[in-house]
């Protein structure tokens, strides 16, 4: 509809996919901006995004997006040879006039873009909170503690540790964001990847009284998150009330561990 934006989060992954062929994994960074440009969004927020600034075209991920959306902000948390990059982005097809990386100490930051949309200018956050950095180790402690072997105790202490620095980290990471939103200007949104499920601190904190796209417009459990349990819902668009919320839709595309998740919404006048 006339006046709307559409705003597309989505977790990438490193453009890794979720196939083990080599070959399919090249083929994940092209089949994933074609998903992106088919839906038509206004501005795309992207959490685990890589790109490569060098000669190589196979790295070069920002450009896979360059034709249809014009600016970009990039938080380059990681760094590796000076050409590599990685973090949270948002692409937008409206111009950028501002934009800020507040960072975190051990995660991705948050960044927001300020655009402008005709006589609006609107703020766009996205972040990539504190996960539980599980490795292969711990997720085959999940399964001995499913079946209550022997070694269930020594594999539970562990993952529990890393559960408690998790929280501890996501606690304090979500106090910033709540000053970061509160301070803003403009009408604004938040999305991305909080690592956190919707009866935790980190999100009531975060939302506070703001709208959750899905709550306002989805259906279902909202899965968003694929490779740990069926039903974690840690991916989100929430808005200010200076929004209404027109359309919410979860677009599962193989691509990734993590739903694309896709939402139009309209400012209020």
């Amino acid at each position: 509809p006339a006046g709307s934006l559409r705003i597309i989060s989505w977790n990438v992954q490193s453009f890794n996919g979720l196939s083990k062929s080599k070959a399919a994994k090249q083929q994940v960074r092209t089949d994933l901006a074609l998903t992106i440009q088919k839906l038509n969004a206004d501005v795309v927020c992207m959490q685990e995004f890589n790109h490569a600034d060098n000669a190589n075209p196979t790295a070069n991920n920002i450009g896979l997006f360059a034709d249809s959306f014009p600016y970009h902000c990039f938080s380059k948390d990681y760094r590796r040879n000076n050409h590599y990059h990685s973090g949270c982005i948002i692409f937008s097809k409206y111009p950028i006039i501002r934009s800020e990386r507040i960072p975190f100490k051990t995660a991705e930051s948050l960044i927001y873009a300020d655009i402008v949309k005709g006589n609006d200018t609107l703020r766009i956050f996205t972040t990539h909170l504190q996960s539980y950095k599980f490795n292969q180790e711990d997720y085959e402690g999940m399964e001995k503690i499913k079946q209550q072997n022997e070694e269930a105790l020594a594999a539970s202490k562990g993952i529990i540790q890393k559960m408690l620095l998790a929280f501890r980290r996501r606690t304090a990471q979500a106090i910033i964001v709540k000053s970061k939103l509160n301070e803003s200007p403009y009408p604004y949104l938040i999305c991305g990847d909080f690592n956190d499920v919707p009866n935790s601190f980190t999100y009531f904190h975060i939302r506070e009284n703001m709208q959750d796209a899905f709550l306002a417009k989805g259906f279902g459990i909202g899965r968003s998150f694929i490779s740990l349990a069926p039903t974690l819902r840690i991916d989100y668009i929430l808005t200010n009330r200076r929004f209404n919320i027109q359309q919410f839709d979860m677009v599962d595309e193989d691509l990734s561990d993590h739903i694309m998740l896709v939402s139009d919404v309209v400012l209020k006048k």
